[in-house]
């Protein structure tokens, strides 16, 4: 790995060795597994445009395996369902034959429940903080028994950030456009030099699966299952190429925030955002659902497997009982949905209906973020 720049001239040596165990690890082991997994001529064809991206998009950088455990949150005792939208529940097909993990496609009952109209902002996750004092897993001390070969002062905190490049790079190399910021958080989503001020409305970001569930403890809510975030995402429309129809940009608009130009220099900003965009930018979905589709890719409750969907029930499935990834089989994984703003048809096409995402437990990024349900 040594051949491998991590850092930018500016960060001098700062957790060089580091980066290189965090990153590494997971985008390379990623990629070799998308690599030597045997396709059609077909299937090679269709995953071209998702390329590196089949593999980052379920799988952001970790962090610390170690961390295993949520932090004791105690709920806020709320029941109501301000901000949310009944979903009717149903039956619907879920899936697609587009991406090898959504297959096949499969009929599917879920029972009716509450979700947020639209993702969990700075401003929600801030007074979630100052309820409970939570520390979210990119604020905390990294063990160094985790990291043997690193020195001690080199384990900062931090998490993933969207660094694109001044030029054109190969798309098999994401360490290219996400570098890892000592002291990114939720609350500084760019560094320790960034603030939420001003970006009250917009989702809230590097939060890992853990820190997605305690909030969601605390406000009274809980994660959606994989198969109510999708049903949500077609609005009762049925299963098609996008969640909002067949056409990428019906009458010649951009209806999510997903990325236009040359990914991932050159950004045209098409639809008015370079990256997330503040909720409800977008016209909602038949339910009442904003950004389903782009801005940030979202948490679910269900651990994951690319198998998962050839035996699983046809009510009300809550995923399997342990997660395997054969890209990174030692990690614990869990499913996000819905793409960001990083996705587009030239780089990673997992925003499009029924493909599904993956990422470690302990793992965050700024385009990471996640939505409650609450039982009806």
């Amino acid at each position: 790995m040594k051949h491998l720049k991590l850092w930018k001239a500016g960060n001098n040596r700062v957790c060089r060795c580091f980066l290189q165990l965090l990153f590494c690890g997971i985008f390379l082991a990623a990629f070799a597994g998308c690599n030597s997994q045997n396709q059609s001529a077909e299937e090679a064809a269709k995953a071209k445009a998702d390329s590196a991206a089949h593999c980052v998009a379920k799988g952001m950088p970790s962090r610390s395996g170690a961390i295993r455990k949520a932090a004791l949150v105690t709920a806020s005792g709320a029941t109501g369902t301000d901000d949310m939208v009944l979903i009717p529940g149903g039956t619907f097909q879920m899936g697609s034959d587009e991406f090898p993990d959504s297959r096949p496609l499969h009929t599917v009952k879920v029972d009716g429940f509450w979700m947020d109209k639209h993702e969990v902002t700075n401003a929600e996750f801030a007074r979630f903080v100052a309820a409970t004092n939570y520390v979210t897993v990119a604020e905390r001390p990294l063990n160094p028994k985790d990291y043997p070969d690193v020195p001690a002062d080199k384990l900062v905190p931090g998490s993933a950030v969207f660094t694109p490049p001044n030029q054109q790079v190969s798309l098999e190399n994401p360490l290219a456009w996400w570098q890892y910021v000592a002291g990114a958080s939720w609350k500084h989503p760019s560094g320790t030099q960034s603030t939420i001020q001003g970006r009250e409305n917009l989702p809230v970001v590097h939060v890992s699966y853990e820190d997605a569930a305690a909030y969601a403890k605390w406000a009274g809510k809980r994660l959606p299952t994989e198969a109510e975030w999708e049903f949500a995402a077609q609005g009762g429309k049925g299963n098609r190429k996008y969640y909002w129809g067949d056409e990428l940009k019906p009458g010649g608009k951009w209806i999510a925030n997903i990325y236009q130009g040359n990914f991932p220099n050159q950004n045209a900003k098409e639809d008015g955002f370079a990256g997330i965009a503040p909720v409800q930018s977008f016209p909602a979905n038949p339910y009442g659902l904003y950004d389903m589709d782009g801005n940030v890719w979202e948490w679910c409750q269900d651990l994951y497997r690319p198998d998962y969907y050839r035996n699983s029930p046809k009510e009300n499935p809550k995923g399997p009982a342990d997660s395997f990834d054969p890209d990174e089989p030692g990690a614990v994984k869990y499913v996000q949905r819905g793409g960001s703003f990083l996705c587009s048809d030239q780089y990673c096409i997992r925003y499009k209906a029924g493909s599904r995402g993956k990422g470690e437990v302990s793992s965050g990024s700024d385009n990471l973020g996640f939505r409650c349900v609450r039982n009806q």
